[in-house]
């Protein structure tokens, strides 16, 4: 008897939300746009007279290399 109540109740649950009125769709305007060709481009160079100084390593990543491969001691293994 709880079988069929329950298949009941999910049926008349099941009809009741496909019986629902549905919004009809609201159309939207669209808007054209046109496109714009017209570009500027402005090209002003300036050389400083300062001598910076650049580092050049040899190794590239070595300090961030070094830092991910640390190990801890959960890192190691065990003796059984």
């Amino acid at each position: 008897m709880k079988t069929i109540a329950t298949i009941i109740l999910v049926l008349f649950i099941g009809v009741s939300a496909q019986a629902k009125e549905r919004v009809q769709e609201v159309k939207v305007e669209t808007v054209e746009m046109t496109i714009v060709e017209q570009i500027e481009v402005k090209q002003e160079i300036t050389f400083d007279a300062a001598n910076d100084v650049a580092r050049l390593y040899r190794r590239s990543n070595s300090q961030v290399k070094k830092a991910l491969s640390f190990s801890t001691k959960r890192n190691r293994a065990k003796m059984a």
